[in-house]
C-alpha cells in the first residue's frame, strides 16, 4: 500500500507522453511477441515498464527485478514479459485481438506506447467439392463449390483454368461467395460458387480454386458436346491396288463419340455398330468410286471419298522359247492397260536397250533373253521370252599366214553358224584353238609345219548341215629358198615372179590356141571322109583334161 501510494505521487510528478500507435500481426494458436516502443532499446535511467490493455494491468517490471503478473483474468497463466520489454502472449486466439499499451517511466518522464494486435490464420484447406458430372457445351452448369475453412480474416477464393484467373463476366462465368463465421473459435469459413458455361476447348482443361496461401487440387470434366462434323478416312499405305484390303474410318468430333455409323459401299449401306472402320476386302477396279459415311442418328451429317483402285495388266507375244532361222522375221507384240501412265523398259541379257526390239531379218547377234518390265506407280509387271537364231554354218573366211617365229604356219577358218559349229581339219597340226563363239561367230587357228606342198580343207558343221573350203599351203623350205634368192634384190624377185606368171600365162595361151587348131582341122577330115565323130570327140576330152591340169598345176606354182 506504501509503494503504490507512493508511486501514485510519482507519477502526478513526471511528464506524461503517448506515442503513435503500431500494429502488429500474429498468428493464430502461436506465442505473439508484442514489443515495447517497436523494440528500442530500454533507456539508462528505467524506473518501471507496465502492459496494460483497456480491462486492466497485465505485468509490471522495476529496474533490476523480476516481472510480476498483475491479470487475474485468461492472461494470468499466458502472458510474460521478453527481455526487451516486449509482451509475451502464448496460444493467441481471436480474442487477443486488442490494444495492448506499454507504460515506461524513465527520469521524470512517462511514455506509453499502444500496439494493436491482430491474429490471422489461414485456412485449414483449400478444397472443391460439389463436382458437376459434365459440362455440357453453351449450357451453363454449377462446375463446383471452392471452400476455404478456419481462416482470420475471412478468406479471399479465386478459380482458375489452366492456371489462368477467371473473371465472371455475367454471361459464361458467374462467381458467388459466402462467409460463415465460427461462434466458438471467431475463425470464418467461406464458399465460392463458380457457374460455367463450357466450350468445346474446355475437354481436359484443369480448374483450381485457391487463396492467397493456398491452392486446391486441380480437377477436370467430361464436356458433352453434339456431333458438329464427319470425316471419312482411308487407310492405306500407299496407292490401292487390285486385290488389297481397304479399311474405312469414320471420325465425329461429338462427345462421346458415336458409336455406330452407316457406311454406304457401291449403292449399298452396311451397318456398323461398336465400331467406327469397315473394311472392303480384296478390291477390284470395279470398285472404282464414292464412298460414304454418316452417323445412324443423323444421316445428313455424313462426308464422302472418291477411291481409285490402280490396276495394271500386260501381255507379250511371245513369251515362251522361240527357235528361228537366220534372215526370217519375228514379231513382237506387247499390249497393255493401266489406270494410269506406263513406262516400258527392254533389256537383253540383263543389258537396257534403248527402245522395243524389231526382228524384220534375224541374225545370230540378236539371238538372247529379252525381258520387258512395266511400271505404274509401285505397280510392276514383267514378261520375257527368250530367242534362239538358227543357221546352217559357212565359212566367211580361210586364211593362212606364216608364224612369228618363220617355223610354222597359222591357218585361220573364221565361220558363222548355230548352234555353235565344230570344226574338221584335213590335216593335224602342232595346235589348235578358237575364239570365243559370239553371236553366231567363232574363228578356229591350226598352227601347221608343212613339209610338203599340200591343200588343206576347213570343215565346219552343226546339227543343220556343214560347209566346207581349201587351201593350198606350199613348204616353209620353198618360202625360205624363195626368200633368200630374194634377199640380195628385192626388186630382182619381183621381176622374176611377174616373169614366170606372165611366161604360165603365154604357155597356157599357145595350149588353147593348138587345141582349137586341132580341132579345126579335125572337124574338116570329117566333114571330107565322112569319118564318125567319136573317136575325136575322146580324143578332144582327154587333150581337154590334159588341159585342165596343166592350168591348175601352173596356178597352184603361182600362188606358191
Amino acid at each position: 500500500m506504501h509503494f503504490s501510494s507512493c508511486l501514485c505521487t510519482l507519477l502526478v510528478a513526471l511528464v506524461y507522453q503517448v506515442s503513435a500507435m503500431d500494429t502488429v500481426i500474429g498468428l493464430y494458436g502461436e506465442t505473439v511477441e508484442v514489443p515495447c516502443n517497436n523494440g528500442a532499446p530500454k533507456p539508462k535511467d528505467l524506473f518501471i515498464t507496465k502492459w496494460k490493455y483497456d480491462n486492466g494491468d497485465l505485468l509490471t517490471q522495476l529496474k533490476d527485478q523480476d516481472a510480476s503478473v498483475i491479470a487475474t483474468n485468461q492472461y494470468k497463466d499466458r502472458v510474460s514479459m521478453a527481455e526487451n520489454s516486449s509482451l509475451l502472449i502464448a496460444a493467441a486466439s481471436l480474442k487477443d485481438e486488442k490494444i495492448f499499451t506499454c507504460m515506461v517511466v524513465a527520469g521524470a518522464d512517462i511514455s506509453e506506447y499502444p500496439v494493436k494486435l491482430l491474429i490471422h490464420k489461414a485456412p485449414t484447406g483449400v478444397e472443391i467439392t460439389a463436382l458437376a458430372a459434365e459440362l455440357e457445351i453453351g449450357k451453363p452448369t454449377q462446375l463446383g463449390q471452392c471452400t476455404a475453412p478456419d481462416s482470420n480474416p475471412a478468406a479471399n477464393i479465386t478459380w482458375f483454368k489452366n492456371k489462368k484467373h477467371l473473371v465472371a463476366d455475367g454471361k459464361g462465368i458467374t462467381i458467388s461467395s459466402k462467409v460463415k463465421v465460427d461462434e466458438v473459435t471467431g475463425l470464418t469459413t467461406t464458399s465460392s460458387t463458380l457457374q460455367y458455361t463450357a466450350e468445346k476447348g474446355d475437354t481436359d482443361a484443369l480448374f483450381t480454386c485457391g487463396t492467397l496461401n493456398a491452392l486446391s487440387s486441380p480437377v477436370s470434366f467430361t464436356v458433352t458436346y453434339p456431333t458438329e462434323r464427319v470425316s471419312l478416312h482411308v487407310i492405306s499405305k500407299g496407292p490401292l491396288m487390285e486385290g488389297d484390303n481397304v479399311t474405312l474410318k469414320c471420325k465425329a468430333d461429338g462427345n462421346p463419340l458415336p458409336t455406330s455409323f452407316n457406311f454406304h459401299i457401291q449403292r449399298k449401306v452396311v451397318k456398323v455398330e461398336n465400331s467406327d472402320s469397315y473394311t472392303v476386302t480384296d478390291v477390284t477396279r470395279d470398285s472404282t468410286g464414292e464412298y460414304k459415311c454418316s452417323i445412324i442418328d443423323n444421316a445428313k451429317m455424313e462426308d464422302s471419298k472418291n477411291i481409285t483402285i490402280n490396276y495394271l495388266d500386260m501381255s507379250l507375244s511371245p513369251s515362251e522359247k522361240v527357235m528361228k532361222s537366220a534372215g526370217e522375221s519375228l514379231a513382237l507384240n506387247l499390249q497393255t492397260d493401266a489406270s494410269g501412265e506406263l513406262r516400258v523398259s527392254w533389256t537383253k541379257d540383263n543389258d537396257k536397250l534403248d527402245k522395243m526390239p524389231k526382228f524384220d531379218k534375224l541374225t545370230y547377234s540378236d539371238s538372247g533373253k529379252y525381258e520387258v518390265v512395266v511400271t505404274m506407280g509401285a505397280l510392276i509387271k514383267k514378261a520375257s521370252f527368250e530367242l534362239v537364231v538358227e543357221g546352217i554354218p559357212v565359212i566367211r573366211r580361210l586364211a593362212k599366214q606364216r608364224g612369228e617365229d618363220g617355223q610354222h604356219k597359222v591357218l585361220t577358218c573364221e565361220a558363222e553358224g548355230s548352234p555353235k559349229p565344230t570344226v574338221a581339219w584335213s590335216v593335224n597340226g602342232t595346235s589348235a584353238d578358237e575364239s570365243p563363239y559370239v553371236n553366231g561367230k567363232i574363228s578356229y587357228k591350226l598352227t601347221i609345219v608343212p613339209t610338203v606342198n599340200l591343200t588343206v580343207v576347213c570343215t565346219v558343221s552343226n546339227e543343220l548341215g556343214q560347209d566346207t573350203r581349201a587351201i593350198n599351203v606350199s613348204t616353209l623350205f620353198e618360202e625360205v629358198r624363195m626368200d633368200k634368192q630374194g634377199s640380195s634384190d628385192d626388186s630382182d624377185t619381183t621381176k622374176l615372179v611377174v616373169g614366170v606368171i606372165v611366161g604360165l600365162l603365154l604357155a597356157t595361151v599357145v595350149v588353147g590356141l593348138a587345141y582349137w587348131l586341132y580341132m579345126k582341122k579335125s572337124k574338116q577330115g570329117s566333114w571330107k571322109t565322112g569319118e564318125k565323130e567319136d573317136g575325136s570327140t575322146e580324143e578332144s576330152k582327154k587333150l581337154e583334161e590334159k588341159i585342165e591340169e596343166k592350168l591348175e598345176e601352173n596356178s597352184q606354182k603361182v600362188e606358191v
